[in-house]
């Protein structure tokens, strides 16, 4: 059962391998695709892997690829479809240029195109393309259940230790390098607001009852050092 699964906080932090990750990727696809089959998933794997190492990155990175991928095992009980979810995972940033605010929806239609080509059915893959834009949000329909175990297992890392999630912010902070401290605190500031917002941060029975209290109040104390204020919520 996921509600026995230890929580991120109390765990060593993944460290990607290329390997293990091609892996995951084969397996995630060959059980999306079902019997029917398709082409190697080596070079698609391969080529995400790529999109991931870009320079620029500094969080989101393979190791948070890897992170999101072990919360989605996590919570794996509640989803519908945990192998469409796993994909997602795989594409859900993909595509992410830190000077562009079209980043998810760019995502979804890599995923529309590359899992096409590799053999996933097209209802399968419009799946993974409307989970890979909820995260642009991270706002589910209640009914949504991979839609919330996607969006829970991206938002994990705001549930994470004091050193944990000072790394976290500091290499989001490092990501927008380009962007003035004024700037950056002000468009970062927005984007907890939005956070902070939404009737919940998580939806799964396990992220609300072992993360949501840890994760709101890490974000409220990131907002109020960066603004001086504290939100109402």
């Amino acid at each position: 059962m996921p509600d026995q699964t230890p929580d991120p906080q109390s765990q060593p932090q993944p460290q990607p391998s290329d390997a293990g990750l091609r892996h995951r990727f084969a397996a995630a696809l060959h059980a999306a695709r079902g019997p029917a089959g398709g082409p190697d998933p080596a070079p698609y794997a391969d080529a995400l892997l790529a999109r991931w190492a870009e320079p620029w990155r500094r969080y989101h990175t393979a190791a948070h690829l890897t992170a999101v991928l072990e919360h989605v095992d996590t919570l794996a009980g509640y989803a519908d479809a945990p192998d469409l979810v796993r994909l997602a995972a795989w594409f859900h940033d993909a595509v992410h240029r830190p000077d562009r605010s079209e980043n998810e929806e760019r995502s979804a239609r890599l995923a529309e195109r590359a899992l096409t080509e590799a053999g996933l059915s097209e209802d399968r893959t419009a799946e993974v393309a409307r989970l890979v834009r909820l995260t642009a949000s991270h706002s589910t329909a209640p009914d949504d259940r991979d839609g919330a175990v996607l969006c829970d297992a991206d938002l994990a890392i705001l549930a994470t230790g004091p050193a944990a999630y000072a790394a976290y912010a500091a290499a989001v902070r490092a990501e927008y390098g380009f962007l003035p401290d004024e700037t950056f605190r002000a468009g970062r500031a927005d984007v907890l607001e939005r956070l902070l917002a939404l009737p919940g941060l998580f939806r799964t029975p396990y992220g609300v009852r072992e993360w949501e209290a840890r994760a709101r109040g890490n974000v409220t104390e990131e907002l109020r050092t960066l603004t001086g204020r504290c939100p109402s919520r």
